[in-house]
């Protein structure tokens, strides 16, 4: 008998992922977790080389051989999986020797779902500090304008020479033009009035407003979840937050002059998924993807900081205000860019919310 057949029941009942291969590196057996993890079937892939499956580096397969002959045993961390399937997986692992120069045993623990809270963690962290940051600029810089406009005005009435007019009306242009600008940094100060909606129909409006502005030069193409049920929100701010980064798109599109320029506007259910630390049974997720030149390595990271723009003529707020309004919901917007292909993912959770917490 197999000795790792004895073992099968109490593997299979595991959440951990766990392989078995033999000395030389054949799987032998994968429980349930590890199929999951790893998009393939135990069934039809017992006796096939385990490196096959997955590509770490060249000396994966020296250290899993040695490792089978010399019984060594050892533990990687944060080791990127390349997958057969395309996909990729970040995770630790330990291999063990099994038995007597048996074969092995890896147990596998995928970290990409803990990098990512930790990341959405930090972003979110990042987000107050500074929107905290910019209601105190706010109040600081409000304060001295509403003087100057007001000396301004007080001035124009004395002026001797009508002609001179001009300067102050300069003046009071520019101290209210730079009081706007902190509002629009500040973002809406609201809070959600819950309703709800079928988010498609705020999608549409998105999509008619950009169809319009852009005179049908860009394809939008839609790909819609029909099954979504409605979710709570507010209709009008998640309007905004869309038209903020699909405007973006764009503008995007057309300063580069993209041939056969496309925004798809996608729709999708997510089930058991984590934001932050908070578990959400179901969340909606929407996808807003251009094939435009893709955002620059070095603004990725900061995008969704105010004053960030990769365009001379922005103002680098709309993707902050975007990503305070899905916050509000309890959300949060990802983004994923390369040449060709750019995603912004917003994600909404489906749960009833009647106030901010």
């Amino acid at each position: 008998m197999n000795p790792h057949n004895i073992y099968k029941p109490i593997l299979d009942s595991l959440s951990t992922a766990i392989i078995l291969v033999d000395v030389d590196l054949l799987i032998c057996h994968m429980n349930p977790a590890a199929e999951a993890l790893l998009a393939m079937s135990c069934e039809s892939n017992t006796g096939e080389p385990i490196t096959y499956f997955f590509h770490e580096s060249e000396d994966t397969d020296r250290q899993l051989k040695m490792a089978a002959t010399q019984a060594n045993h050892y533990t990687k961390r944060h080791a990127e999986w390349r997958l057969l399937s395309g996909g990729s997986v970040t995770v630790d692992y330990t291999v063990t020797p099994f038995g007597n120069h048996d074969g092995l045993i890896i147990e596998i623990q995928p970290i990409d779902r803990l990098l990512r809270i930790s990341r959405e963690e930090m972003l979110t962290s990042s987000h107050e500090t500074s929107r905290n940051l910019i209601r105190g600029m706010a109040h600081e810089i409000k304060n001295p304008l509403g003087g100057i406009r007001g000396a301004a005005q007080l001035l124009a009435r004395e002026l001797p020479n009508s002609g001179l007019a001009e300067y102050t009306s300069i003046i009071i242009d520019e101290a209210d033009r730079l009081r706007n600008l902190v509002d629009r940094m500040l973002g809406p100060n609201q809070l959600p009035k819950w309703q709800s909606l079928n988010i498609h129909e705020a999608i549409e409006r998105v999509a008619n407003i950009i169809k319009a502005e852009s005179e049908d030069a860009i394809k939008i193409v839609r790909d819609y979840d029909p099954s979504i049920p409605e979710l709570q929100g507010d209709k009008e701010m998640l309007i905004q937050a869309l038209l903020n980064i699909v405007r973006n798109a764009m503008q995007a599109l057309t300063e580069a002059q993209v041939d056969n320029g496309v925004i798809q506007l996608r729709t999708r259910i997510q089930r058991q998924y984590t934001i932050g630390r908070k578990h959400h049974p179901l969340i909606c997720r929407i996808d807003i993807i251009d094939n435009g030149p893709g955002i620059p390595d070095h603004m990725i990271e900061n995008i969704f900081y105010p004053m960030i723009s990769g365009r001379a003529e922005g103002t680098g707020l709309g993707l902050t205000i975007s990503q305070h309004l899905i916050h509000q919901h309890h959300g949060l917007i990802e983004c994923h860019s390369e040449p060709g292909n750019t995603r912004f993912s917003l994600y909404l959770p489906m749960e009833t919310y009647h106030a901010e917490v």
